[in-house]
């Protein structure tokens, strides 16, 4: 196989591992009593719904409605399945969620909740709390991607914007509850992901203010002022952990990055290539980050240490992109962009990095691969690899020399997908 094919062939292993058509029929539990209604949101919620429909007793009483990103829907029968936007929230999210929230209310002791939770559920469950408008909660989502702040202090936020996150939706619930999670964070807490809508929240309306204030976010001052009521104590918080709603909900992580790293591990054992984990939890700017691989990359290939060539550098994560340019670049786009420039050439070195929802950012791509000839075919096309990287373009430079990696929607999301192999 070619390093090309070894690295999509690992990517492609690393999302069977996620694929909600296999890991949910698993962890469906028996019908209740009565009825079970089933919620979603997230990329990952209509291949979950269509899983639990392909999977539920004909005879047992089911429906539901999902939510998920635009272009990520599926034909099923029983569950409703909408689109809505991401990662800015608009309307069409806000009214799935409302609906979603007046079924559950609806609910008895005698039914069930199943609730599909992935991914991108933040700004697809929005409902903001009375008082704020789509339009604050549009902005201040902007401005929190833009900011460089890691997903779990975008949520923290958010949580405390929402009348249905922050386990707000577990305590609307009469029925138990059980909510399948995929997960997309670093450390699987379902409190992260999502934005935890069944889940107790730790977090409180001071650390919002904190967020904002430390990474500073230009918010409304709708949403400042919510905020800061609520740190005074004029709006009750999020449910906490050992609140007694939370004695009949369940939060299960069915699907993790780690699983996903150690499935492409196993594609690159058969091949006799050196799998080497470097870790499911890798955070901090994707371009700093780079420059760490690129040197432990180098080490690996010039001296052998601290594995022998042919290896495989396996990471999964989320980093982040200080937004201060005006390109097309996501966070893999950055990351390869970055390592391209730190290995200039280095021969035998070849890397993707992908995300495992299909886009990186906003774009179109999944992510990219970089090649030891990359930034030479770059110079042909007259393409500055530091100037591109300055204005956060990685998108340009991966697309001009036909390197992206396309899958379209994946309907699953465990985080980035990164490998470097090594020759």
């Amino acid at each position: 196989m070619t390093p090309r094919e070894l690295l999509l062939g690992s990517f492609q292993a690393a999302l069977a591992a996620a694929d909600p058509l296999q890991i949910v029929p698993p962890h469906l539990p028996k019908p209740p009593k009565g009825r079970t209604l089933v919620i979603g949101a997230g990329k990952a919620a209509a291949s979950m719904a269509l899983a639990v429909e392909q999977n539920w007793p004909a005879d047992a009483p089911l429906d539901g409605l999902v939510i998920t990103r635009y272009q990520h829907g599926l034909l099923t029968n029983r569950i409703t399945v909408i689109e809505a936007g991401h990662p800015v929230p608009d309307e069409s999210g806000e009214k799935a969620a409302q609906e979603i929230l007046r079924r559950v209310k609806t609910l008895t002791k005698d039914d069930l909740l199943l609730a599909l939770i992935s991914g991108g559920g933040s700004s697809l469950l929005s409902l903001p709390v009375e008082g704020l408008a789509m339009a604050d909660l549009k902005t201040i989502t902007k401005q929190l991607l833009m900011s460089g702040a890691p997903i779990q202090d975008m949520n923290t936020v958010r949580k405390h914007l929402s009348a249905i996150q922050g386990g707000r939706l577990a305590a609307a619930c009469r029925a138990p509850v059980l909510a399948l999670v995929i997960s997309d964070v670093t450390g699987d807490d379902p409190t992260h992901i999502a934005s935890g809508p069944c889940a107790p929240d730790p977090t409180t309306y001071q650390d919002a203010l904190d967020i904002i204030k430390r990474y500073e976010v230009q918010a409304p001052k709708a949403v400042v002022e919510h905020l800061a009521r609520g740190a005074q104590g004029e709006i009750p918080e999020t449910p906490k952990p050992g609140d007694r709603i939370f004695r009949r909900v369940e939060n299960r992580v069915i699907a993790t990055a780690q699983a996903a790293l150690q499935n492409a591990a196993q594609f690159f054992i058969a091949r006799d290539i050196h799998p080497a984990i470097l870790g499911d939890s890798v955070t901090g700017e994707a371009r700093e980050v780079a420059k760490v691989y690129g040197a432990l990359a180098r080490e690996v290939k010039q001296h052998g240490l601290p594995w022998q060539p042919p290896v495989a550098l396996i990471s999964g994560g989320e980093c982040t992109v200080t937004v201060k340019g005006s390109g097309r670049g996501g966070r893999c786009a950055e990351f390869l962009l970055s390592l391209a420039i730190d290995l200039d050439g280095a021969e035998g070195i070849h890397a993707l990095a992908a995300d495992t929802d299909g886009i990186d950012g906003s774009e179109d791509n999944a992510g990219a691969i970089l090649t030891p000839d990359s930034l030479k075919r770059a110079e042909k096309k007259k393409l500055r690899a530091g100037k591109l990287l300055e204005n956060n373009d990685g998108y340009g430079f991966f697309s001009a020399l036909g390197d992206l990696v396309v899958t379209g929607p994946t309907r699953t999301n465990v985080n980035d997908y990164r490998v470097i192999l090594i020759a």
